[in-house]
């Protein structure tokens, strides 16, 4: 009966790995608890919101596991250390470890000294416990490495199981190059593209050698990148490598900030994309309708490429779950038909993707539109979530009309909306009045909990929250978060 207790608690805990606070809680309750939830807490002792600096016990358990003599030459170099007996340790804390994040371990060695070069040394010594220490290296962050690590003594052993990768185009080709030598079952690859002046000639071979791909994301930084020429095609050689696992990719992430004239040679290639998620302005309308993935579960594109997202939908197998639209803050001059292309696009929805739960719409408040839309969340029976931006894409509506418009929707929602739906986020123009807001929480009453997130921060104000409260108080609203734009659009889903 207790290996089943502790299998079922492991099980709760597991659910839990993302939520600190939740397992440091947990930690307190018993022995059995605390022996459950430490080797979770240690797998990826990294990646919590915490403030690691201040975390002094993280850097004394690691520097307890380094040799006396060790320790002593460091204490020599000016370096101090916060040591605990390894015998008065509960665990063995590192025998738990499978990932290693290379910024959070440099905040953490700053604790022992602020110079660099002493840094240098005892993140390397780290580094060498590490790799005798994890049983297996699942994850790696290696954004801001300084040290080649798989040249330590038994790195090989724990390289080959590496299953996830984050890196950056500002570390050399040579770190790549050794990655590529040791590490040939990547599952997960995330790159942030920082230097566009780097070749990626070390990435296309890291790339080349995988052998069971699955996941491949390329984020370009638009605060640090440069404009290349026009007849640049800065991504060519890295979509050449991907082109060679379209067997194995089932998850693509291309944010391009410049256009990719090869994307439209290599992106039709991926029959088993599962998940979608790029900039596809440079494709011709013959060339998206070669773009076939019929397991497609969750699909991003930009929100002005509502033409092409429709296109894309057409051709999907009915599994779409997921459908977001990149951040419709305003829509530029140059969108043309965008009338047209947001009423096909809401059909698209309704007519493809009936199993949809998370759904981004922007459409201009005309009658038509509210008819599609309101028809949309009648079939659309499994929709959790959705994400509204209302476009007024001619002279700015009188205030007045712009709420009746907006209550509008609100009657719609209230008329045709599926008993699913947990979760709405108001974008761009849509703001109610007092006694609208008031009169649809008052009809929502008996249906599940709403959390509402919005942009707009009149509800802020006094009387706005006063009347949030109380429904916040009688169970009708679960949440409401009034907070600045793109945390709003891209903030996780809580259901």
């Amino acid at each position: 009966m207790s290996k089943l207790n502790k299998d079922v608690l492991y099980l709760i805990f597991e659910g839990l790995q993302d939520d600190s606070k939740s397992l440091f809680s947990c930690l307190m309750v018993n022995r059995l608890w605390c022996q459950t939830v430490v080797p979770i807490l240690w797998r990826n002792p990294w990646c919590y919101d915490i403030n690691y600096y201040t975390k002094k016990y993280l850097f004394a358990i690691i520097s307890s596991y380094l040799s006396d003599d060790v320790k002593e030459s460091l204490t020599r170099q000016g370096i101090q250390l916060l040591t605990v007996s390894r015998q008065l340790l509960l665990f063995d804390y590192l025998s738990f470890c499978r990932s290693i994040n290379v910024y959070t371990l440099n905040v953490i060695t700053s604790i022992g000294s602020s110079l660099s070069y002493n840094k240098f040394i005892l993140q390397q010594e780290f580094y060498g416990i590490f790799m005798k220490k994890f049983p297996e290296l699942k994850y790696l962050d290696m954004r801001f490495i300084k040290h080649q690590i798989f040249y330590l003594p038994e790195a090989k052993l724990r390289f080959e199981s590496l299953c996830e990768l984050k890196c950056d185009t500002s570390i050399d080709s040579s770190y790549f190059h050794g990655l590529a030598w040791q590490c040939q079952y990547i599952q997960r690859l995330i790159i942030d593209n920082v230097d566009s002046e780097n070749d990626y000639h070390g990435i296309v071979k890291l790339i080349k050698v995988q052998k069971n791909l699955k996941y491949f994301e390329w984020n370009d930084d638009y605060d640090t990148l440069y404009v290349p020429g026009p007849d640049q095609d800065s991504y060519k050689e890295i979509l050449f490598a991907i082109d060679k696992k379209v067997d194995t990719i089932n998850h693509l992430k291309l944010d391009f900030l410049f256009r990719c004239p090869t994307l439209y040679k290599v992106l039709p290639k991926f029959y088993k994309l599962k998940t979608l998620i790029v900039n596809i302005e440079p494709l011709s309308e013959e060339q998206l309708k070669m773009c076939v993935f019929r397991d497609l579960e969750i699909f991003r594109i930009g929100y002005y490429e509502l033409k092409a997202a429709s296109i894309i939908i057409e051709n999907t197998g009915g599994h779409l779950k997921k459908i977001f639209l990149g951040s419709p803050y305003e829509l530029d001059e140059y969108v043309r038909n965008f009338d047209d292309d947001s009423l096909i696009f809401i059909r698209k929805v309704y007519e493809k993707c009936l199993s949809i739960e998370y759904l981004s719409l922007i459409f201009p408040p005309s009658k038509e539109h509210f008819n599609e839309f309101e028809k949309l969340l009648k079939i659309c029976q499994n929709l959790k979530s959705l994400l509204l931006a209302i476009h007024i894409n001619d002279d700015v509506l009188p205030e007045e009309e712009l709420l009746i418009e907006n209550e509008e929707i609100l009657k719609i929602l209230i008329r045709s909306s599926p008993t699913n739906l947990k979760e709405i986020r108001f974008i761009c123009d849509v703001e109610f009045s007092l006694e609208t807001l008031e009169e649809f929480l008052e009809k929502w009453k008996g249906r599940p909990a709403l959390s509402i997130l919005t942009s707009n921060y009149i509800y802020r104000e006094k009387n706005y929250k006063k009347l949030i409260n109380k429904y916040k108080n009688n169970g009708v609203i679960k949440d409401f978060i009034c907070d600045y734009f793109e945390k709003i659009v891209n903030m996780d889903f809580k259901i």
